[in-house]
């Protein structure tokens, strides 16, 4: 039998027969200025909900990220895993999930000091990886990650209480406005855009191939984009985009001959531990949503 949350559901979604925009009832920056980040770029995170870093990475160190994340999804003992997610029209690897748990020369990607120092002073205190995976968009075949809120998904699937999460998007190619980039709504993390339809059980199964709860709807969808725009952050790999677990983001598929690598972690703060799913359904998977392994991370050179 499945149990409630054991939190107040704040963000209620998947529920109602036409999709709402609500306000957004938590901070976006919890901590000081003091850190890594000067204060315009505090406020430019606050405003937007992203912050565009690039050259974070060098490009000797991104070269040699990139090539092991090619070898890793070709690996033999990682094809067969849950964790290898395949595109949904053939069998190319279109993700792997938790690859900081698959490679030591990866896993110490997600305690650079780079990324965690900004976003340990964006979250106000010590986090953890709620989830890693590398998404590999091949050129002529990459497909889309239509438009969404990961947190919509998180709250309602794995039981994320709070908005007080961050994910880190790590360019491992050239960011071109050809090959299928990361897009972003700014300022759509100040609304939380509820979805309509019931979650079956072991939804991930289909939707990390392709999403079809958790979607939301055109209307909305348009009047976001008509507040804030939409940006596509391009330039050489290495760059890193940071944005807040509610901004609405996705991006086209790829035709292009050139490929679209990256590295994505996604950093919760350790006040914010996934609870029961506030959709009731069984809980997605170690590999999705850490329940378990969540150690503050010490950052490191």
């Amino acid at each position: 039998m499945l149990t409630a949350p054991t939190a107040e559901d704040l963000y209620p979604s998947r529920v109602d027969p036409e999709a709402r925009m609500l306000a957004r009832r938590d901070p976006v920056v919890h901590g000081a200025a003091d850190g890594p980040l000067d204060a315009s770029q505090c406020a430019a995170f606050d405003r937007d909900g992203l912050l565009v870093l690039p050259g974070l990475l060098s490009p000797a160190e991104v070269a040699s990220l990139d090539a092991r994340v090619q070898e890793l999804a070709a690996r033999e003992a990682v094809q067969g895993l849950e964790e290898t997610i395949r595109e949904p029209d053939g069998g190319e690897v279109r993700s792997v999930f938790r690859f900081h748990a698959l490679d030591d020369v990866l896993a110490r990607l997600i305690r650079d000091r780079r990324l965690v120092g900004p976003v340990v002073q964006l979250l106000g205190g010590p986090v953890y990886v709620h989830q890693s995976r590398v998404n590999l968009k091949p050129g002529f075949s990459g497909k889309d990650f239509y438009w969404h809120s990961d947190f919509e998904t998180w709250h309602v699937e794995d039981g994320m209480p709070r908005m007080r999460a961050v994910s880190a998007s790590i360019s491992l190619t050239d960011n071109e406005v050809f090959n299928g980039p990361l897009m972003l709504i700014p300022g759509s993390h100040r609304v939380f855009v509820t979805c309509i339809g019931e979650t079956p059980d072991d939804h991930y199964r289909q939707s990390l191939r392709r999403q079809e709860y958790g979607v939301p709807d055109q209307v909305s969808l348009r009047r976001l984009a008509d507040r804030g725009g939409i940006v596509a952050p391009t330039g050489p790999a290495g760059t890193v985009v940071l944005f807040d677990c509610n901004t609405m983001h996705g991006s086209n598929s790829n035709i292009s001959p050139y490929p679209r690598r990256n590295a994505f972690v996604v950093y919760n703060s350790v006040e914010n531990q996934l609870v029961e799913p506030f959709g009731r359904t069984r809980p997605r998977p170690e590999f999705v949503a850490h329940r378990q392994d969540v150690t503050p991370l010490v950052p490191e050179p």
